[in-house]
């Protein structure tokens, strides 16, 4: 059996975005829920978050959704770190928890907010054995003071390893399923075919289940991945190198041209026309005729 990997945008959105047995078990594992307030059942939410200032860019995520008690949760996988993912994620999550209401409806009547967001990529090298993060709202001084509302939790898939994390079963098992599966995969693991929901999110990624369009789709999936690794690693990380010995600005400004060049490339590679693509980007139509 030959199977995709489910961090690639088609298989992740397949195997979470419509099957709620599979998500909730995957969120009650993954999310820092106290003993009793787990998910029970969910109703998926358009994924399309749309601004209400026109002039700012909506986003897609991956899955949204709420459950019984009215808690909604947004999950994201993000294979290429960037530093303003952060400030993505906390507007999604606000904007989610700001909407639950509307005019003039009682504050009481909000219920809070969990963002989940995999990262196949490091972004807090200063915390080699933590693979986790969980943010809210806390008293600095005492952080037993809470305002609850939004849960932020990030995880850095590169940085998990089975073998210290017995405590937490299920989390373990799905970050497995993760971390583990991919193409060259040919039979998977039993303890973790033992449990009915991973077993039904690994037999959604087997290959055959897919047609030759999306199989395409797939593979192109991660050529950009590719390509906005090297760019990301070649343009931006030397630019903010560059801007900490020789001005911030001058960093700045290479690491945007760096996130031109990416767009521009994304959008042809898509086969939009070059001149639109220029009207965009900024670059002319001859430069992107060479890309």
């Amino acid at each position: 059996m030959k199977y995709l990997d489910p961090k690639a945008d088609l298989t992740f959105k397949k195997v979470f975005g419509s099957q709620p047995d599979v998500v909730i078990s995957f969120l009650n594992a993954l999310l820092p829920f106290e003993e009793g307030r787990e998910i029970k059942e969910i109703e998926y939410l358009n994924p399309e978050m749309v601004p209400e200032n026109p002039l700012r860019k909506h986003s897609i995520v991956d899955v949204r959704c709420k459950d019984s008690r009215g808690r909604h949760f947004i999950v994201e996988m993000q294979m290429v770190w960037s530093p303003e993912f952060k400030q993505r994620v906390l507007f999604n999550a606000s904007k989610a928890y700001v909407r639950q209401l509307d005019s003039g409806e009682d504050y009481e009547l909000l219920q809070p907010v969990y963002s989940l967001n995999l990262v196949n990529d490091i972004f807090e090298p200063d915390l080699p054995d933590t693979y986790y993060h969980y943010y809210r709202l806390v008293h600095v001084e005492h952080t037993e003071k809470i305002i609850d509302g939004l849960h932020l939790v990030f995880v850095e898939l590169p940085k998990f390893t089975p073998h210290t994390y017995a405590e937490k079963k299920m989390q373990v098992l799905w970050l497995r399923y993760l971390t583990e599966i991919n193409e060259h995969t040919q039979e998977v693991s039993a303890d973790l075919m033992a449990h009915p929901e991973i077993r039904k999110a690994v037999n959604a990624l087997e290959e055959s289940a897919f047609s030759r369009e999306q199989l395409l789709g797939y593979e192109k999936f991660w050529d950009i991945v590719s390509v906005e690794k090297t760019l990301f690693s070649s343009g931006e990380r030397k630019g903010f190198e560059k801007g900490r010995a020789e001005g911030r600005e001058e960093g700045k400004a290479e690491g945007r041209e760096e996130e031109k060049y990416a767009i521009a490339l994304k959008m042809r590679q898509q086969g939009i026309d070059s001149q639109i693509i220029a009207q965009c980007t900024g670059f002319a139509p001859e430069e992107i005729e060479a890309l």
